[in-house]
């Protein structure tokens, strides 16, 4: 019988006081990767998103997910006892997330500097809307403004619309992402050195980052990039189009892919060198003309002839997906394992997306789902600082947890 994989990193501690979504979406990843999270919440009302839909039997669904694989605690910060068995804990952790609006782990007497007093090795990993210092430090943050502010939503959308919010919370999920590699970086540097660190991130500054490639065109032309739709600022034909159906995505990037695109889809191996088709920009520059090309094609055909059509010439095509396409498709629940299950005692059965990194030796652990409130209080008070049960029920009675 196989064994169950204990994941890459097995063996490394993480004490979560994020809530929400970045912070957990980031930390999950690393659950995910076999990391031991214990998820500290607030005793009264737990992390925000315990409220947040959808629920199944009251439970949160989208809290049972994004907080998979975790222990969760209640432990009150403000409590002089709670803080003290917060740091108790911060001795035995590799890390410590979080993702207060900045200066508030000072105010709890929780910050880097203390931190390092009691655990010289901890690694501090902070999130927060525009970073730990600078003007804005201060301003409350969230996925919206992060796309606004982070330059994305500017050039989002059509050109005849307001600028447009990317539908998922790229704010937040890159954020949590970066702050993953972050910790993984500080964590080879713990190993190499026996030195921690504090790594810290911003909604802003992920979102701007994810820009870079527009940026660089800003930076030499000063042209702002305009909203284009669906299209592509280098590079056309490349975006979606309606073919008699439905929708599908095509790219044509590379000049060979230009050629078979007019010998081998349109059959018009005379505009190869046409004077309004002959290269990248020229392209660009004629969109509508270069769009009707491929909307004659792809009228008279349903949008999988004309994928399967682009991709038998290697030209990358696919149809536009939503999530019952998804769900559908077994390269993405068997093969790819990117839809998964997992049972929650409440809800039942939880579909959730999966980390999308693979390890062929370590693998990704099983999914657990995230407990009620102060489930692991017992047991993890227990573990790590020693107490009974009859300590734990009074310290509940005294609302320290």
């Amino acid at each position: 019988m196989q064994e169950k994989p204990m994941g890459a990193l097995h063996g490394i501690k993480i004490l979560d006081l994020t809530c929400v979504l970045s912070g957990p979406f980031g930390t999950s990843w690393l659950s995910d990767m076999g990391a031991e999270i214990i998820k500290v919440e607030n005793p009264v009302a737990g992390d925000a998103t315990r409220a947040g839909g959808p629920f199944v039997n009251g439970c949160s669904n989208y809290f049972a997910t994004v907080n998979r694989n975790k222990r969760n605690v209640t432990i009150n910060l403000k409590d002089p006892k709670g803080k003290e068995m917060l740091l108790e804990l911060v001795k035995q952790v590799d890390v410590v997330a979080e993702n207060f609006k900045p200066g508030t782990m000072d105010k709890l007497g929780l910050g880097y500097e203390v931190l390092r007093s009691v655990n010289e090795k901890i690694i501090l990993a902070s999130i927060s809307g525009y970073g730990q210092n600078g003007p804005y430090a201060s301003r409350p943050g969230y996925d919206v403004v992060a796309q606004a502010m982070g330059g994305i939503m500017s050039y989002t959308g059509f050109p005849e619309n307001p600028p447009t919010k990317c539908g998922p919370s790229i704010g937040d999920i890159t954020a949590g992402m970066n702050l993953a590699i972050g910790i993984l970086a500080a964590l080879v540097r713990q190993k190499m050195t026996g030195k921690g660190e504090w790594v810290e991130v911003s909604l802003v500054d992920s979102v701007l980052a994810l820009t870079t490639q527009d940026y660089i065109d800003y930076g030499h032309t000063k042209n702002l990039p305009p909203r284009i739709g669906n299209g592509y600022s280098l590079w056309c034909p490349y975006g979606t189009y309606m073919a008699a159906d439905r929708a599908f995505a095509i790219g044509v990037g590379m000049e060979r892919q230009w050629a078979t695109f007019c010998t081998d889809i349109i059959h018009k191996p005379e505009l190869i060198d046409d004077p309004r088709f002959c290269d990248p920009i020229t392209r660009v520059q004629n969109r509508a003309e270069t769009d009707a090309l491929v909307y004659e094609w792809c009228g008279r055909i349903t949008a999988e002839e004309a994928v399967d059509q682009l991709n038998a010439v290697g030209i990358p095509g696919a149809l536009v997906y939503n999530y019952a396409d998804i769900e559908a498709d077994e390269n993405f629940t068997v093969h790819r394992q990117m839809i998964k299950h997992m049972q929650h005692p409440v809800i039942g059965d939880i579909a959730y997306i999966n980390t999308p990194i693979r390890f062929r030796e370590s693998g990704l652990v099983e999914p657990r789902p995230a407990g009620a409130l102060g489930q692991f209080n017992e047991e993890v008070f227990g573990e790590y600082l020693g107490m009974s049960a009859e300590e734990v029920a009074q310290l509940k009675k005294n609302g320290t947890i």
